[in-house]
């Protein structure tokens, strides 16, 4: 049985094809997590980042020297460190020079850099020029004292430096965001002065709890200020773990009537806030708003205004409907996601964080003060030989003018080492003055004592941990600043109702007998003089508020509801309700409801039954609707009919056989839902069999007049005029005149 890998007689290798994928992806997902989207705990940097400053400060781009063409920096790092494309390396470049995406920018950039309202908006390269920041000086001004290993780049020419010797935890500082394969980084920025402070805590006492450092780290600190509105203990949750969530609000204040937006949450477009406020002004969802408009410029950077309706607008509750519904109130995702010191992804809490990258400091200083050491021990070395020279002139003089290898010669008779004779050999003229041996010594006074105390330092870990201490300060007095992002502790914003945006208004909804639904505003339209489809016409109407839900019942006594306010105009034909709702195969609308929840109606079926029902029950959200009315087989739904205020009101009931029915409201119970009660006498066979039905039902009140419609003709009935009808719930009542016995409907005038 021959191996896995073993070479066929061409010399090429074989490998089964999952061996091969497997190696190969993992190959790829370790390359992506390692060398491109996580940042380093030393640096904070991901490796193109960290190219790029290293080639800027190898081309002379320091923050004193003018500023160079950004396609010049673009070419030396893809050219000697980043072989990948021109464009993603430029965007790294330009993400570090803006300062409302970094906290503390390491680019200097001149020219157009991208805005807040679009950051990828930026010129091309060729137009644009950078240069190191001052702030930069923290990532390099190390990076000459021994303190990096140096790599081979990409094609073994020239070295690079693994990390960069950051004097500050710029991990913290600038933050970071990248996705890898299987796991993702989002580090928010912090406020250095903070950070620092933190840092200080930790070195003075490394037992101090979370709950102290978070007396110096109040928080995330933001380039574009805004407000963090999570409460303390939120964030030391996350500060805990290392993950979760956070929220920021934009900041605004009032000015002359005028709500003026000054700061917004990091990473948000005022341009974009703006749309999405006007898109609410169109859908007539913020009619408290009269205008809006962008005032922002170079000094005032973000200022956008909003004018209310009035100065009875509650500007607080516009604000709160506004941070629920746009981006001026966000959500940012914590996860402290960084390559640690043994180059292993890990997710850190605050403090492991904080201990890590003060590991790597405190190497980093050890690595710094051991070199200079060295540098200092070989400089006294060298000055002890020319001292002695300087002692011995004449004999060195001779050695080297007549000895055929002066070096030999000098390194036996004065026992010099090689280094020490070839300084010597090297010795100008000019140096051999009187004064010379006067600066040697002083030279050497001076190293002598600093190497003393660089072992002094060396040797004690609490002379080395308060030298970092004492640096850290230092460059956080230099570089840090105030904090930009207030802490204040808000409850989530809620958005306002939807029936509190929408203007009351009388409406009228019109329903067709195909189905077809829409509405007017007043309640002096008459619905039958509006055009309908070819081959529709009305067939009922109900007239209510716009801030009211709207209720249809289908044919089988389901009740759907529909806002008002969001049902087509009546200057067009209206829309199906099938397109909104989700009724039964062959169902048709019969009826429509509005009013307030605790309008009481009367729902009957053809076969005699029914109950009363508060319009607030047939309300809900479905779209398949929920069942109210159980209709007996063979039979249908009659319009429903509001019950007016009188407790002396009756509910009249007419039959195909032309038999009205008048008998008191308050026999026929109230209901949530179901069959009913028995309205009108007919018999079951009847009903099923469609022999008898009742038509229709209608309450009349005192001062009401019922019509009866028959044949295009109406007969009007005063509320007297119903004793000759009246009776019991049930029963069958009395014969109309003849010539209106084939009923159509009822309708109620007047009241």
């Amino acid at each position: 049985m021959t191996s896995q890998n073993e070479l066929n007689f061409e010399g090429v290798e074989r490998l089964p094809l999952r061996a091969f994928t497997e190696k190969a992806y993992l190959e790829y997902s370790m390359y992506v997590i390692l060398d491109r989207a996580l940042p380093n705990v030393g640096d904070g940097l991901k490796p193109v980042q960290r190219r790029i400053v290293y080639a800027m400060s190898e081309l002379g781009l320091a923050a004193a020297s003018k500023h160079k063409k950004s396609a010049r920096t673009v070419g030396d790092v893809i050219g000697k460190f980043h072989p990948h494309g021109d464009s993603a390396c430029y965007e790294a470049l330009v993400l570090m020079a803006q300062p409302f995406s970094y906290r503390y920018p390491i680019v200097d950039g001149q020219g157009n850099f991208g805005s807040p309202d679009d950051p990828k908006s930026f010129a091309a390269m060729r137009y644009t020029e950078s240069k190191l920041s001052r702030y930069a000086e923290v990532l390099l001004s190390e990076v000459g004292d021994g303190t990096v290993d140096w790599v081979p780049n990409f094609d073994g020419t020239l070295e690079e430096p693994a990390l960069l010797p950051a004097r500050l935890p710029n991990v913290l500082l600038n933050g970071a965001t990248g996705i890898a394969v299987g796991m993702a980084t989002d580090i928010p920025p912090h406020n250095l002065r903070e950070v620092a402070a933190a840092c200080v805590l930790l070195l003075e006492e490394p037992k101090a709890s979370l709950a102290d450092l978070l007396q110096h780290v109040q928080g995330p600190d933001f380039p574009t200020g805004a407000e963090i509105i999570s409460s303390r203990e939120d964030l030391a949750k996350i500060y805990a773990t290392g993950n979760g969530t956070f929220r920021a609000r934009a900041r605004y204040e009032s000015e002359d009537g005028e709500i003026v937006v000054t700061e917004l949450p990091y990473q948000v477009s005022g341009a974009r806030v703006l749309e999405q406020i006007a898109a609410q002004m169109r859908a007539k969802k913020l009619p408290m708003i009269e205008d809006l408009r962008d005032e922002s410029d170079h000094e005032h950077p973000t200022r956008l205004v909003i004018t209310p309706r009035s100065n009875r607008v509650d500007v607080e509750q516009v604000m709160a409907h506004l941070f629920a519904t746009t981006d001026l109130e966000r959500s940012y995702r914590v996860n402290m996601n960084v390559i640690a010191r043994d180059g292993r992804p890990r997710v850190m809490g605050l403090k492991a964080l904080l201990e890590e990258w003060l590991a790597f400091r405190t190497d980093t200083v050890t690595r710094r003060l051991a070199y200079r050491l060295e540098k200092v021990e070989a400089r006294l070395h060298i000055l002890d030989g020319l001292l002695v020279a300087f002692l011995n002139l004449d004999e060195v003089i001779r050695i080297v003018r007549y000895e055929d290898e002066p070096k030999v010669a000098l390194m036996q008779r004065f026992e010099l080492s090689e280094a020490q004779a070839e300084a010597i050999l090297e010795t100008k003229l000019r140096h051999l003055a009187k004064l010379e041996e006067m600066k040697i010594r002083g030279e050497q006074a001076k190293l002598a004592e600093e190497r003393d105390d660089l072992r002094r330092t060396l040797a004690s870990k609490a002379r080395l941990k308060r030298l970092v201490r004492d640096e850290i300060v230092a460059d956080a007095e230099k570089y840090g600043d105030a904090r930009r992002s207030r802490l204040v502790e808000r409850a989530a914003a809620q958005a306002i109702a939807e029936t509190e945006l929408v203007v009351s208004e009388p409406v009228t909804v019109m329903l067709s007998r195909s189905g077809w639904v829409r509405a007017a505003k007043g309640h002096d339209i008459d619905p039958r003089t509006l055009s309908y489809k070819t081959g529709d016409e009305f067939r009922t109407a109900a007239r209510g508020r716009s801030t009211q839900l709207a209720v249809f019942l289908d044919s089988t006594g389901r009740a759907y509801s529909l806002p008002a306010h969001t049902l087509p105009s009546a200057r067009g034909q209206g829309e199906p309700l099938s397109g909104r709702l989700d009724p039964p195969d062959g169902a048709t609308f019969p009826g429509v409801l509005i009013g307030e929840p605790e309008d009481r109606w009367v729902l009957a079926s053809g076969a005699g039954y029914g109950f009363v029902v508060r319009l607030g029950e047939l309300h809900g959200r479905n779209r398949a609707g929920k069942a109210i009315l159980k209709v007996p087989d063979g039979s249908s739904v009659l319009e429903p009919v509001p019950l007016p205020e009188a407790e002396d009101a009756l509910l009249a009931a007419v039959n195909t056989d032309g038999r009205l029915l008048a008998f008191p409201v308050g026999e026929l119970p109230e209901l949530p839902r179901g069959k009913g009660n028995k309205i009108f006498g007919i018999a079951s066979k009847k009903a099923a069999s469609g022999e008898e039905a009742l038509v229709a039902i209608a309450a009349v009140a005192p001062g009401q007049t019922l019509r009866v419609r028959s044949g295009g003709r109406h007969m009007s009935l005063t509320y007297r005029d119903l004793a000759g009808y009246r009776g019991e719930r049930g029963q069958r009542g009395a014969v109309l005149p003849r010539g209106w016995r084939k009923v159509e409907g009822l309708e109620v005038e007047g009241g």
